[in-house]
C-alpha cells in the first residue's frame, strides 16, 4: 500500500488507516480475539497507521493486549481528553492531561505514542493554553514524539494556522467538505500531516435507506445531506462502488495523508485495502463533487 509523510515528522504511514473506536464501543473484555484478528489482519496487509483515543471505552486495553508485541511495526495514535468524572469539573486541565495521557500509555503496554492528539476541546480550552502545554511537556518527556489536534469547525482551524501542531486530524467526506473553505490551505502551508476521520461517511453514500432511523448519529446526517447532494443519480465520473466513490473522494486531495475507517470485521479491512488498489477516482467525479456541495451545502459544518 502507498505510503506518504506525516506532515514534516519522518513517519511514513499507509493511505489507509484504522480508526479503532468501534472495536473499543462494540467488543467487550471476553473479545479480545476478535480485536486480535482485525488488528493483525490490518497490520499484515500493509497499514501501519493506528488510531484511538482514551475515551474509546476498552479500545486502549485491547490494542495492548493484541498487538503490543509489534509496536515496532506501527504508527500509534491517541487522543487525550475527556476523563469526564475523574477529574473533577475540568477534564481539559493540565494535571487532567497529564494523568489522561499517562492512563492510556499503561492501557497501550507502550512506554510512548508516535502521536498524541488533544480530542475535540473547544476554541477557548485551545486558547486558554494548559491543556497545549501539558501535551507539548508529555512530548518532552517522551510520552509522544509528536503532538496533534483532532476537532472541527472554528477550532480546527485555529489549530491548523497556530504554528503548535504536527498533524490535525478532521472530518472530510463526500457529504462533509467544510475543510475545503480554509484548512486544507491552512495544512499545505503549514506542512501538517491529515488525518481525515469518517472519510466514507459512514457508509451512507448512495444508500436507499437511513442507516440510523433515529437521528441520533453522524449517519442519518450524512444521509440526508446525500440526499440533497446526490438523490438517485451518479455524479459524473462516480465509480459504481459507493465505497470505493467515498474513500477516492478524501484520498483525491493530495493535502489528506491517511484516512482512517474503523471496523470490527476483519473481512472488512480486507476489502477496503483492496478498494485503494483501484485508486485515483477520475478527477470529473471530484470536482462534480464539489461542485455539488457548495451549491447546495456551503452551509453545513463539519459534524463534531
Amino acid at each position: 500500500m502507498e505510503r506518504r509523510e506525516l506532515g514534516d515528522t519522518g513517519l511514513n504511514v499507509s493511505r489507509l488507516g484504522i480508526g479503532l473506536a468501534e472495536i473499543g464501543f462494540r467488543l467487550s473484555k471476553e473479545e479480545v480475539e476478535k480485536a486480535n484478528r482485525v488488528l493483525n489482519t490490518a497490520l499484515d496487509n500493509g497499514i501501519n497507521f493506528l488510531d484511538t483515543a482514551g475515551c474509546y471505552d476498552i479500545s486502549e486495553e485491547l490494542i495492548g493486549q493484541t498487538v503490543s508485541a509489534r509496536r515496532s511495526e506501527f504508527v500509534l495514535a491517541s487522543k487525550t481528553g475527556h476523563m469526564s468524572g475523574e477529574c473533577g469539573e475540568d477534564s481539559w486541565s493540565y494535571g487532567c492531561v497529564m494523568a489522561s495521557i499517562e492512563r492510556s500509555l499503561k492501557r497501550l503496554a507502550t512506554d510512548h505514542v508516535d502521536l498524541m492528539q488533544l480530542h475535540s476541546c473547544e476554541l477557548s480550552v485551545l486558547e486558554r493554553g494548559e491543556a497545549i502545554r501539558a501535551l507539548a511537556d508529555a512530548r518532552e518527556k517522551g510520552m509522544t514524539r509528536f503532538i496533534g489536534y483532532s476537532g472541527d469547525n472554528d477550532a480546527v482551524l485555529w489549530a491548523a494556522r497556530s504554528g503548535i501542531f504536527d498533524t490535525i486530524q478532521t472530518s472530510f467526506n463526500l457529504t462533509d467538505q467544510a475543510a475545503r473553505y480554509g484548512l486544507l490551505q491552512a495544512v499545505r502551508e503549514n506542512r501538517l500531516g491529515l488525518i481525515a476521520k469518517r472519510p466514507i461517511a459512514n457508509g451512507t453514500w448512495a444508500r436507499k435507506k437511513d442507516p440510523d432511523p433515529s437521528g441520533s448519529g453522524y449517519g442519518s446526517e450524512y444521509f440526508r445531506r446525500q440526499q440533497v447532494m446526490r438523490g438517485n443519480a451518479k455524479l459524473p465520473g462516480e465509480p459504481s462502488d459507493p465505497i470505493l466513490a467515498s474513500l477516492g473522494f478524501t484520498l483525491g486531495h493530495d493535502e489528506v495523508t491517511v484516512a482512517i475507517i474503523g471496523t470490527t470485521n476483519p473481512d472488512h479491512v480486507k476489502s477496503n485495502i483492496a478498494l485503494t488498489e483501484q485508486l485515483p477516482v477520475a478527477a470529473e467525479f471530484i470536482n462534480a463533487a464539489h461542485d455539488r456541495f457548495d451549491a447546495l451545502g456551503e452551509d453545513w459544518e463539519q459534524r463534531t
